[in-house]
């Protein structure tokens, strides 16, 4: 697959970068991206939600009424889960929710990620380029350039560039991400990739290994 490189004021240049069809397009595996996607957001939770048990709680403990003759159910101390303000049963405690995925799974998901957005014409090549100063008008101005201004968009660059991080940081559908970070989740959460021409053939260097 060859798609043609642009530059930064949205017109076409002449030149054509080759996408590896053992990356861009294989046969795509959705139990793989399913998997994970799902380790990223587990990845990312922060698993500190707690409750109290009725051993935990501060209030009295005594018996609130007898335990029979009163015509209604048996109650023991005011901590009980059965009563309002009371303790929570069976409740959530700390708990780690990463697990553990095989690297050629999760390779297998990013190609297929990226096999998807070739296929549905998502991709889009930009000749390389750098910001001087970190300014948002400017990567809006490349955004609107390119016709994706009011999409969501995922920028791979070859190395980390500041200067264009910090320029999208502001913008809320734009994510800039260099080569060696791409993942599942951030590719098909955006509607085009905006990959930056020497970043292909990192890309072609991270999956040959």
């Amino acid at each position: 697959m060859e798609l043609v490189v642009h530059k930064i004021d949205g017109s076409a240049t002449t030149r054509k970068v080759a996408l590896d069809d053992a990356i861009f397009g294989i046969e795509p595996n959705d139990h793989a991206i399913y998997l994970d996607v799902k380790q990223h957001l587990a990845n990312k939770r922060q698993g500190t939600h707690s409750s109290k048990e009725r051993s935990q709680m501060s209030g009295s403990t005594r018996k609130l009424k007898r335990q029979k003759g009163t015509g209604g159910a048996r109650s023991g101390d005011i901590n009980s889960p059965v009563f309002s303000g009371g303790a929570r049963a069976f409740g959530p405690h700390p708990r780690v929710y990463n697990f553990k995925l095989n690297k050629k799974v999760k390779q297998l998901a990013r190609k297929s990620a990226l096999t998807y957005k070739a296929k549905q014409n998502q991709i889009m090549i930009i000749e390389d380029f750098s910001f001087e100063e970190t300014k948002t008008k400017r990567y809006q101005e490349l955004l609107a350039n390119l016709k994706v201004a009011d999409q969501k968009t995922l920028m791979v660059l070859p190395e980390t560039d500041q200067n264009v991080y910090l320029s999208s940081r502001n913008i809320e559908k734009a994510k800039v991400l260099i080569a060696a970070s791409l993942n599942t989740y951030d590719i098909l959460n955006a509607g085009n990739l905006l990959i930056v021409e020497s970043s292909v053939q990192k890309i072609n260097e991270i999956f040959q290994k």
